[in-house]
């Protein structure tokens, strides 16, 4: 008997891959374990219990309303799970217990699950949910400790951001800021460690390198040509390699669900969220702003979308300003 076939045809895209949501996710995990342990190293047992309540309570929160909504379980993808590593290393190390859990709250429930959850969402959620803490309590968002290895007065600590916000030249040489022996919150201090785990990420094609390198570069470029007085290039690389830039151009930037899809658009997206953020650096009353930047660059990424898609085929290409143009042209010929 001849075995009848099936042919299929459905609508674009046609894509094959045995990648699903949770390898992806997974992979972003395998990623964030270096910063991890870097954090580990120099500020002790604290990150451990930050990140486990901040990554419980995330999963929990998203478990805990689908079945209140009675939607299927989407736990499972892991992706409740990044969320909550990255807002854990969005706080500082002395964050007590209960302020992971809030943040979690806004970050599931309000930012992602109410808009239809992952996917659906145009914040990133753990940005959003430390955006929330830090108006809520800027006091305790903003209490940092010295790491294991720094011979400091805690109550006098003060990170690297805050120098560079009053316009000198941190006090700690580029190898601590590469290594992670400086101030700041979990997981922005080990730029070693973040690298490697951008590296990993386009090792196995999660994230491409359009966002990142637009991001930092454009950063590098405004830092590197106006230093506020200070030495042009050690200016440029303490803006670099200090505060969250890098968690948050090769992890946040970077979410699938929150930057462009065009090619055109991620350096577009990147260019502004490094414009964003010197520009709250030198003139807002935050010292870092990449937060707000990505957050803010997050709310256009639909008109970016818009106005970079491919033109497709058999239609016109779309000419600026021609509705304006035509609507002058009808009303001069009345």
């Amino acid at each position: 008997m001849n075995e009848q076939k099936t042919l299929i045809v459905s609508s674009s895209p046609h894509i094959r891959t045995p990648r699903d949501t949770r390898a992806i996710m997974l992979d972003v995990l395998i990623a964030l374990a270096p910063a991890f342990i870097a954090s580990i190293v120099f500020f002790g047992w604290r990150p451990i219990l930050v990140t486990a309540v901040s990554v419980a309570s995330c999963v929990l929160f998203e478990f805990g309303y689908r079945k209140l909504m009675k939607k299927p379980d989407t736990y499972g993808d892991l992706s409740a799970a990044v969320t909550g590593v990255l807002l854990a290393f969005c706080l500082p190390p002395t964050a007590p217990w209960w302020l992971p859990v809030i943040g979690a709250l806004f970050a599931i429930v309000i930012v992602k699950q109410l808009f239809g959850g992952i996917g659906k969402n145009f914040l990133n959620p753990a940005l959003a949910g430390r955006a929330f803490l830090l108006a809520s309590y800027a006091v305790l968002m903003t209490s940092w400790m010295p790491t294991n290895f720094q011979h400091v007065d805690a109550a006098t600590f003060a990170t690297p951001m805050a120098s560079l916000h009053q316009g000198a030249l941190a006090p700690v040489g580029l190898g601590a800021m590469l290594l992670g022996n400086v101030g700041g919150s979990i997981g922005e201090i080990s730029s070693v460690a973040l690298l490697l785990g951008g590296a990993y990420l386009v090792y196995r094609k999660v994230i491409s390198l359009r966002i990142p390198l637009s991001f930092i570069g454009t950063v590098a470029v405004i830092t590197l040509i106006f230093s506020r007085g200070n030495g042009h290039f050690a200016w440029m690389l303490q803006n670099i390699f200090s505060g969250g830039l890098l968690l948050g151009a090769i992890f946040m930037a970077t979410d699938y669900c929150t930057s462009p899809v065009t090619p055109k658009g991620q350096i577009i997206f990147g260019v502004g969220c490094g414009l964003l953020t010197v520009l709250i650096r030198y003139f807002g009353s935050y010292p870092e702003g990449v937060s707000y930047a990505i957050l803010i660059m997050n709310l256009t990424v639909w008109m970016i979308d818009k106005n970079t898609a491919p033109r497709r085929f058999g239609t016109e290409a779309k000419k600026p300003f021609a509705k304006l143009f035509a609507k002058k042209e009808k009303e001069a010929a009345k």
